[in-house]
């Protein structure tokens, strides 16, 4: 039977150090630079998540090839220097409490990159939920490429209606080992995780084939493009010293959180659109396909409104509005931003040369139905929670 997704080898920091570690994915608050800053200013001279990965807000205000530079020098001294805790062969159960108040719960562990594939197309076990940018994988290469470890905000998801997998946990949760308890930052919520090893982890193990062994056996929920930076380099891996020598390297893994679609405390939230442009020509272009479906809401300075976005009533609205976008930025200056949050999106479309588009949450249930039959979704066709919801940088794996 295959196995998509596996124990590991997981390095998790001193409990003291763990309040200003643990910091939100690289690919939130791309348009609050401010976010970062108060960050970077919280975690100077600690130990911490914060200086081992690159924000996407200062992608375009930092030297990336520094950047890495110094990530992977910080890295090599927190595996030198007592940072870490390691557990072998070991699942993490993870309980994260939202801002909200809303628990959701996942099971941290190594997904098998030899049987995921990012093409168009593509039908392997784990899948993409939405299209690759190509263009967007080579950056986060460089990234992992030589870096000693990594630290992932990528969660997956199963089809598990029943619930069994959480059942089993929560069962055994007396019994395993807290090896982290604390609030997240920038008041995020609070998380705990609990050891799952021994036995206990065989019998996980046993259950996930089960439950994974479908045409779609693990989908991308968030992290899509990181996922496939790491592909990507263990793809050079198996080129570099032949694919037998690689399957037994530890690249071939990928450090992940595995979730149940079916948990109550998943929401999928829309991924809102800003464009910085000319708010006069980017309005009138979309009003004059004079298309009849799926209204969407729009900010533009002080004006309001919505413009239908979709030719047909068969076109989700994350789809017809990106294609508009992406015809609109080929012919005039327009940079498009993906927003989290329905405040956020208003607020960022009010500003001048700016309008942003509220669209709807994509339906939870549809997301296996829909990628089996249609191949991937449009790019950020929906997001796991609010930006604070994110998984935040915590558990960290050698990967060389």
């Amino acid at each position: 039977m295959r196995k998509l997704f596996v124990p590991a080898d997981i390095l998790i920091p001193q409990e003291e150090l763990l309040p200003l570690w643990s910091v939100v994915a690289c690919d939130q608050y791309t348009s609050e630079p401010e976010y970062w800053d108060r960050v970077t200013e919280k975690t100077a001279g600690v130990p911490s998540a914060r200086h081992i990965i690159f924000p996407e807000a200062y992608l375009e205000t930092s030297d990336a090839g520094e950047v890495t530079a110094k990530a992977n020098a910080e890295m090599e001294k927190y595996l030198s220097s007592g940072v870490f805790r390691k557990f072998s062969q070991s699942y993490v159960f993870v309980t994260r409490t939202l801002r909200s108040g809303t628990v959701r719960h996942g099971l941290m562990g190594a997904v098998d990159l030899s049987q995921y594939d990012y093409s168009a197309g593509s039908k392997s076990p784990i899948r993409a939920t939405e299209k690759t940018v190509l263009e967007r994988i080579p950056p986060r290469v460089s990234l992992r490429r030589e870096a000693p470890l990594e630290l992932p905000h990528i969660l997956m998801l199963c089809e598990d209606f029943d619930c069994s997998l959480p059942e089993l946990l929560s069962k055994h949760s007396a019994e395993m080992t807290v090896v982290y308890d604390f609030d997240l930052m920038e008041n995020s919520g609070h998380i705990t995780g609990r050891l799952v090893s021994g036995s206990l982890a065989e019998d996980v193990s046993a259950l996930l084939d089960k439950l994974t062994s479908g045409s779609i056996g693990i989908a991308i929920g968030d992290g899509n493009h990181s996922l496939a930076a790491a592909k990507a380099c263990f793809d050079e891996l198996c080129e570099k010293i032949g694919r037998e020598a690689a399957m037994s390297h530890p690249a071939r893994y990928a450090l992940a959180e595995l979730e149940n679609i079916a948990d109550e405390g998943i929401a999928f939230e829309p991924i809102h659109r800003l464009a910085l442009c000319s708010a006069g020509e980017l309005l009138g272009f979309i009003a004059s396909k004079n298309y009849r479906f799926s209204p969407v809401e729009f900010f533009a300075g002080e004006q309001r409104g919505s413009l239908c976005v979709c030719p047909d009533g068969e076109t989700l609205p994350c789809a017809g509005l990106q294609a508009l976008l992406d015809e609109f930025a080929a012919d005039h200056a327009c940079t498009i931003d993906y927003i989290h949050g329905d405040d956020t999106a208003r607020r960022l479309g009010c500003a001048d040369g700016a309008v942003s588009f509220l669209l709807p949450a994509f339906p939870k249930p549809a997301l296996f139905p829909t990628v089996e039959r249609e191949g991937t979704l449009p790019r950020k066709a929906f997001s796991m929670g609010h930006a604070e919801d994110k998984r935040f940088y915590l558990e960290a794996r050698t990967i060389r």
